[in-house]
């Protein structure tokens, strides 16, 4: 795309062609983006930490709540533990901390004075919450107990950082802890948690896969791990979430125990789960376009835009028209913003559009000529609607809005889930999307395939069954699993 295509001039005839970079050129759309929709100012004098816009924070606290609602509607309750961990509790798990021992911050100083034992701010909070379940259950009926909290944890992340994908401070880090009177019950938590996960990312319209990562690569300490990827512009997967089944690994280190109902103590069996701010990421990587962002619905901090046309002589008239329609929106729930601001309407729909509003309405003398108002669409459909039937006829967009844009974000993602037969094969797919290849399941093999296709082996596709040979070894194929280069 050349650069006069992507400059034109403001009119108020249509929309102003966005001064972004196509977004086949992903990072640097994605970066410009973030700046010119205020989403993140990445200009913090510490390397990867961020600031927040007021929009940006806005569009993460939506997202947040509907990963909160569905986290509360099967009984998770919301905790908050603190920042800082003794380094006796933090060294206490030896597999845990090797993985993140060179990642961690440490706090050794108060003042001028010297810490008797130095402080980590927390990397993930497992070494902080369990102290506390060992003084919390008791007995077989305090069990289960799930909580989660939403915190800032800080990892010491040396390579190429990025603003909500790669970070060295991860500022909304959503971790679930539970703990359960035995191994059958801590599975199906397991099962509980990936069902919430997916519920949440279909809320969000962010297609995913889901695997069970091989044991290289699972969450250090538990017995076993699965995660959600979704694919990025660029051909690379973004790790959005991950469920881990601990066993009693943890509950053994830290003394977990309860007396069982024949009055015996127990070690409890846990799980853990997270989700960082990356879910954001995917939402504005998966669902954008040249133009800017486009929101889901249930997430967009404005859903409905109302652009006043104004000429001299028919202000007053089109001001109290959008008002009207303002005020009849907001009253039936609906989170809409007239533009009152002295931009030129294009320079207004170029704002919109930028920032994702599902639905902008425009009235001006015209309209009002025919006592009608324009609906434009994200997508740029529009539609003139009579003024009393607007609220309705947005009513009718936001009901199919979300499971539209889920739709074509699940069949972008699937066409890129593609069979490989052999290592030549496969190698023709990873870097542009998702090599679906037999694995044996064995470690030296996926370690091997790694090496030779240049990406990652992402584990056993959970809705895939294998069949054939492993593309690796040649025995039978145990597993179909994914293979991409990552972030």
């Amino acid at each position: 795309m050349s650069e006069e295509s992507l400059l034109t001039t403001v009119s108020i005839e249509g929309p102003l062609s966005m001064s972004l970079p196509p977004k086949e050129e992903f990072s640097e759309w994605y970066n410009e983006v973030l700046r010119t929709a205020e989403i993140m100012d990445v200009r913090y004098p510490v390397k990867g930490m961020y600031v927040w816009h007021p929009f940006g924070f806005e569009l993460k606290d939506r997202v947040y709540d509907e990963l909160k609602a569905g986290l509360r509607s099967t009984g998770h309750d919301e905790a908050m533990f603190p920042l800082l961990i003794p380094r006796t509790e933090l060294m206490k798990e030896g597999e845990h901390i090797a993985d993140f021992e060179k990642e961690v911050f440490w706090v050794d100083r108060a003042g001028v004075d010297e810490l008797e034992e130095p402080l980590a701010l927390r990397p993930t909070s497992e070494t902080a919450i369990y102290p506390m379940f060992r003084l919390w259950i008791r007995s077989h009926t305090d069990l289960p107990l799930k909580v989660f909290q939403v915190v800032n944890t800080f990892r010491y992340e040396t390579e190429h950082t990025r603003p909500l994908i790669r970070l060295r401070e991860i500022t909304s880090f959503k971790e679930a802890h539970t703990a359960h009177a035995s191994a059958g019950e801590a599975e199906a938590q397991v099962d509980e948690a990936l069902g919430v996960y997916g519920e949440f990312f279909e809320s969000i319209g962010v297609p995913f896969t889901v695997t069970r990562r091989p044991s290289w690569d699972k969450f250090p300490g538990a017995e076993y791990t699965y995660a959600f990827d979704t694919l990025m512009p660029n051909g690379r997967t973004l790790q959005i979430g991950t469920v881990h089944n601990l066993g009693e690994n943890f509950a053994e280190t830290f003394d977990v125990t309860f007396e069982d109902e024949d009055g015996e103590q127990r070690h409890v069996h846990q799980t853990c789960y997270g989700i960082s701010e990356r879910c954001v990421a995917a939402v504005i990587g998966v669902h954008g376009d040249d133009n800017g962002l486009r929101l889901p619905w249930s997430v967009a901090p404005v859903q409905v835009a109302v652009v006043p046309i104004l000429f001299a002589g028919s202000e007053e008239e089109v001001m109290e028209a959008c008002l009207d329609v303002e005020e009849r929106l907001d009253e039936e729930g609906i989170r809409v913003e007239l533009d009152d601001s002295d931009d030129r309407p294009g320079e207004k729909f170029f704002r919109w559009e930028l920032r994702g509003a599902p639905v902008r309405i425009e009235i001006g003398p015209r309209d009002l000529e025919s006592d009608c108002a324009k609906l434009v669409s994200r997508e740029g459909e529009e539609t003139a609607v009579p003024l009393e039937g607007v609220v309705e006829r947005v009513q009718a967009v936001a009901s199919e809005y979300d499971g539209r844009l889920f739709d074509e974000a699940a069949a972008n993602l699937e066409d890129e889930l593609v069979k490989a037969d052999t290592i030549e094969g496969a190698r023709g797919i990873v870097g542009r999307g998702v090599a679906v290849v037999g694995w044996c399941g064995e470690d030296g093999c996926g370690k091997s395939l790694e090496e030779q296709l240049n990406g990652d082996l992402l584990g056993a596709l959970s809705d895939r069954e294998g069949s054939g040979e492993c593309i690796g070894c040649g025995s039978g194929a145990r597993v179909a699993a994914a293979v991409a280069r990552t972030y």
